[in-house]
């Protein structure tokens, strides 16, 4: 097991544990994701750690989790939590999903806006719309068409991108309200506008904490960058990306050797035979 608050996180929703979950995988890769599977919350799942508790070494378990991450099973990233004490912290995580997803859903799980799965409605609503939705339950004034709470629902989840949470979002958005309200989604959008939180930092201190509200950001498997999960589709950043595709550099060309045969001669060696191509 890892420290607490570190360590495996498995993702919602997912379906039910069958034969052939990893079977689109190569037979490694589906022997190490079948293992991570079933391993509980909270088992270290480093690659050192895997290693010796696995039959893999690790060049071929970095190597396998990079093909399972691509396929839609794993993400790594850093999640705010609140400690004991009150204090906002860092934490890594590792979120393990048996269900393949695309980038599309690790990007709203990150968010905290996940739809269900097999939904009937592809116009599943928002975390953002349910909360402005319900202002007026407890302030009439502050009744919101579906439209303006379409059009108001990207500024609420700025909100929750940069770490606040519903009661936070809520209590600004009704505390000292005048009398009367002329235009409540005038109201609203002035006030999530004026009073947006500022953004999360880009690179934060990772410390142990226990996870109290989640603020999520992702990272690139190979150089470890933060960012949002659009800029990482696959788990990579571009840079990585480009550079997995990348076609390799050719050495054998007249130039290189004519300055090896140079370098040669200045040191006393005779020029190196070459068979013509």
């Amino acid at each position: 097991m890892a420290k607490p608050g570190y360590g495996k996180r498995t993702a919602p929703g997912q379906q039910p544990r069958g034969k052939g979950d990893f079977d689109h995988l190569l037979p490694r890769d589906a022997a190490i994701a079948g293992y991570l599977d079933r391993l509980p919350d909270g088992s270290d799942i480093s690659v050192k750690t895997l290693a010796r508790t696995t039959a893999y070494g690790q060049c071929a378990l970095r190597t396998s989790l990079n093909r399972i991450q691509a396929a839609g099973h794993l993400r790594r990233g850093q999640e705010k939590v609140t400690s004991g004490a009150g204090t906002e912290l860092w934490v890594t995580r590792t979120f393990f999903s048996r269900t393949a997803r695309g980038d599309e859903w690790w990007a709203a799980f990150t968010r905290g806006d996940v739809p269900p799965e097999n939904s009937p409605s592809p116009q599943t609503r928002s975390r953002a719309v349910v909360l402005l939705a319900a202002l007026s339950r407890t302030e009439p004034s502050l009744f919101l068409s579906g439209a303006e709470c379409a059009r108001l629902a990207p500024l609420v989840e700025e909100w929750f991108a940069r770490g606040a949470g519903a009661e936070a979002v809520r209590t600004a958005l009704t505390a000292g309200l005048p009398s009367p309200v002329h235009s409540p989604a005038a109201l609203l959008h002035r006030r999530l506008v004026d009073k947006m939180p500022p953004p999360v930092p880009v690179r934060p201190v990772v410390p142990e904490g226990q996870a109290v509200r989640r603020v999520r950001l992702l990272e690139c498997s190979e150089c470890r960058v933060p960012g949002r999960p659009e800029a990482l589709p696959g788990g990579l950043c571009r840079g990585c990306a480009e550079a997995s595709v990348r076609p390799p550099v050719l050495l054998d060309s007249p130039g290189v050797r004519g300055r090896a045969d140079e370098i040669r001669a200045a040191i006393g060696l005779p020029p190196r035979e070459r068979t013509p191509v």
